[in-house]
């Protein structure tokens, strides 16, 4: 069974600006105002939390120490969580597109390296939880991506077959997984880096989500 698994943050929604603005909060609360620009700094949100603390600490305390950032990582979840959808929106085409695969057949799902029951608030939220067969998030298995076991299970639980399946994703710890697998990876081009991630040898490049069917019947032809 033909499957696409997509990552989210950077992949399926613009969560930049959200993330930033936890992070934020946080070295507003330690008296450092607010380090991170929510344009400049999106890739790194895309890293995920403790990038942002990294980043963030670099330019205010810079003889922080990993205990500073265990001790905000999860100060920071909570920012996030009371507010993870203020701007936060699916990219342009992406609900259709999910809705085109799943009316031709394809199975799709979600890997993220998002905590699950983040990601599965803001799904909700954002009305397309229900688009998806499977969710796996960083803390549903002991590892996470770029390990395989998470992909693995999203393909699983969709009832696809990993070999015949591919990763949409947008960042390098998206392809790492899919060379890990052993499937193709696409990557978004309508990130904060932009084309640059051509740069990562994906198996693909989506500028828009509008291209994707034609890029699935590509890399995972129908009767293959």
């Amino acid at each position: 069974m033909r499957t696409v698994i997509f990552d989210l943050d950077g992949t399926l929604a613009d969560t930049s600006r959200d993330l930033i603005d936890a992070a934020n909060a946080c070295f507003v609360a330690l008296g450092h105002g607010a380090p991170l620009d929510p344009v400049a700094d999106a890739a790194t949100a895309f890293r995920g939390g403790r990038a942002m603390l990294t980043l963030g600490f670099e330019r205010v305390l810079p003889e922080f120490t990993e205990g500073d950032i265990d001790r905000e990582h999860p100060i920071f979840l909570d920012y996030y969580a009371r507010d993870l959808d203020r701007h936060t929106r699916m990219y342009d085409g992406a609900v259709a597109a999910v809705e085109r695969l799943r009316a031709a057949g394809v199975r799709v799902g979600v890997c993220t390296n998002k905590p699950e029951g983040l990601a599965q608030e803001l799904l909700t939220r954002l009305g397309v939880r229900d688009l998806f067969g499977s969710l796996i998030g960083a803390d549903t298995l002991p590892t996470r991506k770029p390990d395989p076991a998470p992909y693995v299970a999203s393909v699983h639980g969709v009832g696809g077959d990993v070999g015949q399946s591919i990763l949409i994703g947008d960042t390098i710890t998206d392809r790492k997984t899919a060379a890990a697998v052993g499937i193709p990876c696409v990557l978004v081009t309508f990130g904060p880096t932009g084309r640059a991630v051509a740069d990562l040898n994906p198996e693909g490049l989506l500028d828009h989500y509008d291209d994707l069917d034609g890029i699935v019947d590509r890399l995972i032809p129908k009767g293959a």
